[in-house]
C-alpha cells in the first residue's frame, strides 16, 4: 500500500494539474494502479476523480479503458469563442484595475519567453502562466475561476499553435501590444489586441488541424 503523501481530496486536483501541465495528452491511457502510486494514495480517491473527470468532460471512455479526452473540430470552434469573450473581459478589467507591479510583472514575462523560442512546448506552457497572470490582474475572482475552465478545456486539444513556424514570435508580439494598452489604460485597445490574438493562435491551429498535425 502507497504511503499518503497527499490528502485524499487531492486525487482530483493532482491528476487535473498533470492534464493541464501536458503530462498526460488526449488519447493517453489512464491506469489506476500507476496513478495511485505516483501520488502516493489509495485507489479509491483515483477512481473517484476518473469519475469526477470523465463527467467534467476532461476523460472519456475507450472501450473499457479511460483516455484524456480530445476536442472535436467544433467543439475547438466553441471553445474560442467564449475564450475570446472572457479574455477581452479581463484585459478591459486589467487596464483598470492592475497594479503598475502586475504589468510589471507581465512585461518580464514576456522577456523571459524570448529565451524559450525555438521550443514549442515550453511556449505553451509559458504562455499559459502569462494568461493566468493577466487574468489575475482583471481582479474578478468570478472571471478568473471561469478562465480557468477554459484554460482546462483548452488542454485537450492536441496541437499547440507555437508548433506553427514563426508562431512564437508573433505571439510574443502580440502579448507585448496587449500589455502596451493595459499599461496606457486602455481598455478598448486592450480587449481588440487580446481578442486579434487569440483569433490568430485559432487560425493556427485550424491550419495544423488541416495539416493533419
Amino acid at each position: 500500500m502507497p504511503t499518503s503523501d497527499h490528502p485524499h481530496k487531492d486525487a482530483y486536483e493532482l491528476l487535473l494539474a498533470a492534464i493541464d501541465a501536458g503530462e498526460y495528452r488526449p488519447g493517453d491511457r489512464l491506469v489506476e494502479a500507476d496513478l495511485a502510486e505516483r501520488f502516493g494514495v489509495s485507489r479509491t480517491p483515483i477512481r473517484e476523480a476518473f469519475q469526477r473527470l470523465e463527467t467534467q468532460g476532461v476523460l472519456a471512455r475507450d472501450g473499457r479503458s479511460l483516455i484524456v479526452a480530445s476536442l472535436s473540430h467544433n467543439q475547438m470552434g466553441e471553445l474560442y469563442v467564449v475564450r475570446a469573450e472572457l479574455e477581452g473581459l479581463a484585459a478591459r478589467l486589467a487596464a483598470q484595475h492592475a497594479a503598475p507591479e502586475e504589468i510589471n510583472v507581465l512585461y518580464q514575462m514576456i522577456e523571459e519567453d524570448r529565451a524559450l523560442l525555438g521550443n514549442p512546448d515550453a511556449l505553451s506552457r509559458a504562455n499559459k502562466r502569462f494568461h493566468r497572470q493577466l487574468h489575475l490582474a482583471s481582479h474578478n475572482r468570478y472571471l478568473i475561476q471561469q478562465l480557468q475552465m477554459v484554460h482546462r478545456a483548452m488542454a485537450l486539444l492536441t496541437t499547440t499553435s507555437f508548433a506553427q513556424e514563426g508562431r512564437s514570435e508573433e505571439a510574443l508580439a502580440e502579448h507585448t501590444r496587449i500589455v502596451d494598452a493595459i499599461e496606457a489604460r486602455d481598455g478598448e485597445v486592450a480587449d481588440a489586441a487580446i481578442r486579434a490574438h487569440i483569433s490568430l493562435a485559432y487560425e493556427t491551429r485550424l491550419k495544423l488541424e488541416a495539416a493533419g498535425a
